[in-house]
């Protein structure tokens, strides 16, 4: 596994394409050899696009600046010029799906940063610390696409990424319900607080979406796979709230859960202490030493200190005690704009380069 794979990043100008481009400089598996983008900004390098419109406070990679952006279209010639790409365009859901499709029948694994196939039964939904067996489902989508080597893998929501992991080293003991309200960061909207002024001083109690995917996705990252996809979990129910608030970077949850099995407090703490994942086994470059860190400091996780917690590849938890309703709650955090989109993308590619998944 000495040599690097060749990447392209599709929707390389926006907030998640800023963040994969930053986290692929000098990467052990992975050279980036195409950025992608819409039409309208094709045929420009990469610094003329986004010099002045730069989010990020990691500067621009050098190796970037000079690269000519490709039409995200130009299927036949970027396959040609790469192993396997990202995809994190902004654009509607069904015409996400097509494009992924036809880098997928073109013999071109996508890694999807985007909600449009994370409901595809044969799609793997991948946490890597949580369910890398779902990788299994590749060869069925593959049968489906009529492809050798193409498919497409996604990574959830961002508004899943700090609960599920907490709730992972738990279900051994059967939640049955599990009541969630997420805090969610202006990063979240692809925006920077500079462009977004109206969240000063304010929360907004709705992002389109949000709940649905918070309540369905962690179903399917919980589900069963066999030789047809994946199957969602039935248990727990999950009822969600998202609401934005006025943090750059950061989605905090608050979690109630009941089980049909109710653990111990010092259970549960001790299986957060000690889980691990594929990712760690493997030693991965991205992947964080300690997935899971439980504070027993009362008022940890603070979204500013913790949320970069392992490069911002962990996830802190806190606060754990008894309800008067649901067994017991709790509150986590996890970085979203790393753990929870480019970071994970780039966690899932290294998984499968590690696996062997991607040639």
């Amino acid at each position: 596994m000495n040599k690097k794979l060749r990447v392209g990043v599709l929707g390389a100008t926006g907030f998640v394409g800023q963040r994969l481009i930053t986290l692929l400089n000098n990467h052990p598996f992975f050279e980036v050899t195409v950025l992608g983008a819409s039409p309208r900004s094709a045929g420009k390098t990469y610094k003329n696009i986004l010099e002045s419109t730069w989010k990020l406070d990691t500067p621009m990679p050098e190796y970037a600046k000079d690269m000519i952006i490709k039409d995200i279209n130009s299927i036949n010639e970027i396959k040609g010029l790469v192993d396997f790409v990202f995809c994190a365009v902004n654009m509607p859901k069904e015409d996400i799906k097509k494009i992924e499709e036809a880098y997928a029948k073109a013999e071109v694994p996508v890694v999807s940063n985007n909600s449009a196939h994370r409901m595809t039964k044969d799609v793997p939904v991948i946490i890597p610390e949580i369910n890398n067996n779902h990788l299994k489902a590749i060869e069925a989508q593959k049968k489906r696409l009529n492809t050798t080597k193409g498919f497409i893998v996604a990574k959830p929501n961002c508004s899943i990424q700090s609960y599920v992991p907490a709730l992972t080293p738990l279900m051994q003991f059967k939640p049955t319900k599990v009541l969630v309200s997420t805090y969610q960061a202006i990063s979240g909207s692809g925006k920077t607080p500079k462009e977004w002024p109206e969240m000063n001083d304010n929360v907004i109690p709705f992002i389109g979406g949000e709940e649905e995917k918070s309540e369905q996705e962690p179903l399917k990252v919980w589900g069963n796979v066999d030789e047809t996809g994946i199957t969602l979990a039935e248990y727990p129910v999950i009822s969600a709230q998202c609401i934005r608030v006025p943090v750059s970077d950061g989605h905090l949850a608050t979690v109630a859960v009941s089980f049909e099995n109710k653990p111990t407090k010092e259970e549960i703490i001790s299986l957060w202490k000690n889980y691990k994942g594929r990712p760690q086994e493997l030693e991965l470059p991205l992947a964080p030493k300690q997935f899971l860190t439980y504070f027993e400091d009362e008022t940890r996780p603070q979204t500013r200190i913790d949320r970069e917690i392992e490069k911002g590849m962990g996830i802190t938890i806190g606060r754990l005690r008894e309800d008067n309703i649901f067994d017991y709650k709790f509150v986590c955090l996890s970085h979203n704009t790393l753990r929870g989109a480019a970071g994970g993308a780039l966690l899932t590619a290294e998984l499968l380069y590690a696996e062997g998944l991607l040639k």
